[in-house]
């Protein structure tokens, strides 16, 4: 029995039902940051809420709301869940090995500095990891390797979600882009080109507004140099390939290019004082520095071995990225090759589309059609599992035993067990509030603002991977609503999708999926809030910034639309 969504449920009135909309997000703000729950006591009820929302308020039927939260939930454990667990495990499989101690060692070599570390694990190759698999990886691998390091925890997730901001609109080989040409008719190309003219104003600011939540003005300065150079190459490749070459390769090259062009540079030119933190200049009064000097000289082929699993990581993700192997791995290739011919079956058999009873082609949307809803589970296609095969081959690498392998393993999966909880939760969360069209009310509400809607697109982008946790997701949502309110405003709606992009990087550092990630890759499950906290405030900072440059690209920096 189908069921015809109703966007204005009270009354008729749209801002009271955009009142009601918010009243799951307020909760879950209110949850972490005032009331201080942990993350996954956080996730369940405000799961509650949305349901109870959606069918109090929005006239959902309960049993269409409850199997919109399954779809939600089984989304959370695979494949955004199965990335977490896999990315944790690989990385304590260094640790055990002993293999991390000569990965710390290498980056000390390059440089001793914690602010000079933080530009090149949490930016340059956090943007790398983002650009080859997206979802949680690049925030989980490179938080990990800066408390590896001996970064605070607390401080190593915080500064691995804000540096995530610069690359996300290009993640995971340019599907969120992508993703906007099929609802919206507009090619990605155009759309690429668009966030090319936006994002690399972010991307050039990002390093030095890292290291000034880092360490101040004055401490910042002394490496303005490394800032420039790390900032301003990602940020010229960001506009180059995103306007020459589409919106596949924009992350990778560009997290490349920065990353060797501060490692070059660091070999000419260093900073005239070392920063460490407080915490590490007090320890330091009682035991002796954890110094370049101090370290045991490897050599670089014990470098290389070393830094094989993350090297294999990379390998295999890009590879699981590649057309058309990508296809191959989910059963939808239909190319002549024969390799990737038998790759394919294999594909179909580890894939799963299976129908969502009650839900499935039974809910009306805004387009007046029915909406599919599918469980979809690739085992094969997962980028998961192209982190568990460099796992996998890291065990021989590392000439790790059959049991402390497995031992590792169950370890990651004991201490994830809360995060993911709280994963699949805010996932389902996140299903419930667009099944039951409370998203579409909140955009509709947005999209009144007329002359200003300029200035307010790129927060629909913001609200959207709030919710959702993904800028592809939130650019499906909203990337229809976003071009047909640009026509009615005399706006172009190729800026209007590129600021739905744009205003969701900075989304993602809030949304409960990414700060559940962080917490959980750092081992600090169950302080969820602490972190919400810490970047609240950088992510709407950094909206307003894209906000300004929207508004100006609507009006005097007109040149600048393609």
């Amino acid at each position: 029995m189908t069921w015809t969504q109703n966007f204005t449920p009270i009354t008729d009135n749209l801002v009271l039902s955009s009142l009601a909309a918010l009243i799951p997000i307020l909760y879950f703000f209110w949850a972490l940051t005032i009331k201080r729950m942990k993350g996954y006591m956080a996730g369940i009820t405000t799961l509650l809420v949305a349901l109870t929302v959606a069918v109090l308020i929005y006239g959902m039927p309960a049993g269409k709301a409850v199997m919109s939260a399954s779809q939600g939930g089984v989304y959370g454990l695979l494949p955004i869940g199965w990335i977490i667990i896999t990315s944790v495990f690989l990385y304590k499989m260094t640790v055990k090995s002993g293999q991390f101690n000569i990965i710390r060692s290498s980056v000390l070599s390059l440089t001793e500095d914690r602010r000079l570390q933080a530009l090149l694990v949490a930016f340059s190759f956090g943007a790398f990891l983002e650009g080859a698999a997206g979802f949680g990886a690049p925030v989980a691998i490179s938080a990990a390797l800066l408390v590896g390091l001996g970064f605070n925890p607390l401080y190593a997730a915080g500064i691995c979600l804000i540096a995530n901001t610069a690359p996300v609109a290009f993640g995971a080989v340019g599907i969120p882009i992508i993703a906007m040409e099929g609802p919206t008719g507009i090619a990605a190309m155009e759309i690429s080109k668009m966030v090319g003219r936006q994002l690399p104003f972010l991307s050039a600011f990002i390093p030095l507004y890292l290291i000034l939540i880092m360490t101040g003005w004055k401490r910042s300065l002394e490496v303005l140099p490394a800032i420039l150079v790390s900032g301003i190459s990602f940020a010229i490749t960001q506009y180059l390939s995103s306007n020459f070459l589409g919106p596949e390769l924009p992350d990778i090259l560009s997290a490349l290019v920065s990353l060797f062009a501060l490692a070059i540079f660091l070999k000419f030119w260093k900073p005239k004082t070392i920063f460490r933190f407080a915490s590490e200049e007090t320890a330091a009064a009682v035991e002796p520095v954890y110094t370049a000097e101090a370290e045991t000289k490897y050599t670089k082929w014990q470098i290389f071995h070393a830094w094989s699993p993350f090297l294999l990581l990379t390998l295999f993700i890009t590879i699981w990225g590649m057309n058309p192997i990508k296809p191959a791995l989910s059963g939808h290739y239909e190319g002549n090759n024969v390799l990737l011919g038998g790759i394919n079956e294999i594909g179909k058999l580890l894939t799963f589309q299976i129908e969502v009873p009650g839900l499935h082609n039974e809910i009306i949307g805004s387009n007046g059609l029915p909406i599919a809803a599918f469980y979809k589970i690739e085992l094969l296609g997962a980028a998961g599992t192209a982190i568990l095969l460099a796992a996998i081959v890291t065990k021989f690498i590392a000439h790790m035993s059959a049991k402390d392998f497995y031992g590792t393993f169950v370890e990651a999966m004991k201490e994830l067990a809360k995060p993911i909880l709280m994963i699949s939760t805010v996932v389902a969360f996140a299903y419930v509030t667009n099944a039951s069209g409370m998203s579409t009310t909140l955009g509709m509400t947005l999209a009144k603002s007329g002359d200003l809607f300029p200035f307010f697109a790129p927060v629909l982008g913001w609200l959207g991977v709030f919710i959702t946790g993904s800028d592809t997701s939130a650019n499906l949502l909203f990337g229809s609503l976003q071009k047909v309110t640009a026509l009615k405003v005399g706006m172009e709606p190729v800026l209007a999708l590129a600021a739905n992009s744009s205003g969701g990087v900075t989304g993602k550092m809030i949304s409960p999926q990414s700060i559940a990630i962080a917490c959980a890759a750092v081992g600090l499950a169950g302080r969820e809030s602490e972190l919400l906290r810490f970047t609240l405030k950088h992510s709407l900072f950094l909206l307003l910034l894209v906000c300004v440059i929207t508004f100006l690209q609507n009006g005097v920096l007109s040149w600048m639309i393609p």
